[in-house]
């Protein structure tokens, strides 16, 4: 997956935003002001943080050379993914997924009520 594939697919999670909040280069993808993926738009090759769980953390830096303890986030909760040809796509969309689903369901109640109107 490229960029603009991981961007795209980001953006299909139900009231999922994007910005650039810390610089030009980092895509910042959030549900209820929440971040659950990071997107390097400019590293070669293109590299992602993703909040996991911490024993699937250590689970996919063990199986997958190109998942490591996320870079400048808390390496319990968040990997960095490096996007190489060895990754399949729905490997990718499933830990997005992930990421997403434990950061909708660390929202309040009421956040998640009106996200979902």
């Amino acid at each position: 997956m490229n960029v603009e594939a991981l961007r795209t697919y980001c953006l299909t999670k139900p009231s999922a935003t994007e910005s650039f909040p810390f610089d030009d280069t980092t895509l910042v993808f959030k549900v209820g002001n929440k971040i659950f993926a990071l997107l390097d738009t400019e590293s070669r090759p293109t590299t992602m943080a993703l909040k996991c769980d911490p024993e699937r953390a250590i689970q996919l830096r063990e199986e997958f050379d190109a998942v490591q303890p996320g870079y400048h986030m808390n390496k319990k909760h968040w990997n960095t993914v490096t996007v190489t040809s060895s990754l399949k796509s729905r490997d990718l969309q499933d830990w997005i997924d992930h990421s997403y689903e434990l950061v909708w369901q660390s929202l309040p109640k009421a956040t998640r009520a009106q996200l979902s109107e």
